[in-house]
């Protein structure tokens, strides 16, 4: 049986991954904010289910919850990064402070998370690392920037973290899901403060398409649960994991206009060359 160690356990992915790693019994280290969601946590499987107040903005208290899961259980064997929110606004009426706020949650935080959990992991010989990023963080659209670029770069630090960890016995793997019925688009979303009308028919769709689907979208958090921990259990796990119709239409349609850009410009980029002397 494994040990887990999961932020922001409360609801979403977190929690449809939590619940299905207790259901085949595993042990279950969760991260949450509120007195009253640790003890319903921990009511999910006595003895086995493990909540721990955690902000992963606050850097001490990272440090010392994992320090503190570790001394519990005798040792995490898979950490999933999923604790986040999302930002939805036009990149001109995106505030600076807005920008770094989120920023502040969903990278350094979840960066944080992993630098506490490694120097153990490093040690054994093994562990496994999981980020929950977002096909957002693949293929752009128009009113997520900030969003997205948040996810993009923790699909560049799962992937290289992959290369540096990979001969250590440490695996990744970043799950870039499409619409799920969480609450992303719910509470989980904020909205930027200022509206600029010019951007109605573009940036705006973004806000419009979000709010009137929330509990509408086709993705199954507990199908996508199950579907990662398939791929952990996996001889050969992926770096990449797709969850959605959705995420595999938008992120294969971004790669192959990128081949086209490639393709289509490849003698200007050989051109730069310095001449090779006859």
């Amino acid at each position: 049986m494994a040990t887990w160690l999961i932020t922001g356990v409360s609801s979403g992915f977190g929690e449809a991954i939590a619940k299905a790693a207790l259901d085949r019994g595993d042990t279950v280290c969760g991260t949450v904010r509120k007195p009253e969601a640790k003890a319903a946590f921990e009511a999910l499987a006595p003895g086995r289910a493990h909540g721990f107040l955690m902000d992963v903005t606050d850097e001490a208290r990272v440090h010392a919850a994992v320090a503190e899961a570790e001394a519990l259980t005798g040792g995490i064997d898979i950490m999933v990064n999923n604790a986040g929110h999302g930002l939805v606004g036009a990149i001109e009426e995106t505030s600076l402070a807005e920008i770094r706020a989120l920023f502040e949650v969903n990278v350094f935080g979840a960066v944080a998370v992993i630098q506490a959990v490694l120097p153990a992991m490093r040690a054994r010989k093994a562990g496994f690392i999981i980020n929950i990023t977002s096909v957002s963080g693949l293929a752009p659209w128009s009113g997520t920037a900030t969003y997205g670029a948040t996810k993009y770069a923790l699909e560049c630090y799962g992937q290289t973290l992959a290369q540096e960890v990979g001969a250590l016995g440490i695996k990744v793997m970043n799950v870039a899901p499409g619409g799920f019925r969480t609450d992303f688009a719910g509470r989980s979303l904020a909205l930027s403060e200022k509206v600029i009308p010019d951007y109605a028919g573009t940036a705006h769709m973004a806000r419009e398409v979000l709010t009137t689907n929330v509990g509408r979208e086709n993705g199954d958090p507990a199908l996508a649960a199950a579907a990662i921990l398939k791929a952990i259990d996996s001889p050969e796990p992926p770096l990449h994991l797709l969850l959605g119709a959705d995420a595999l239409h938008y992120a294969e349609d971004q790669l192959a206009a990128i081949a086209a850009d490639i393709d289509a410009w490849r003698e200007t980029s050989l051109s730069t060359a310095i001449p090779v002397p006859a």
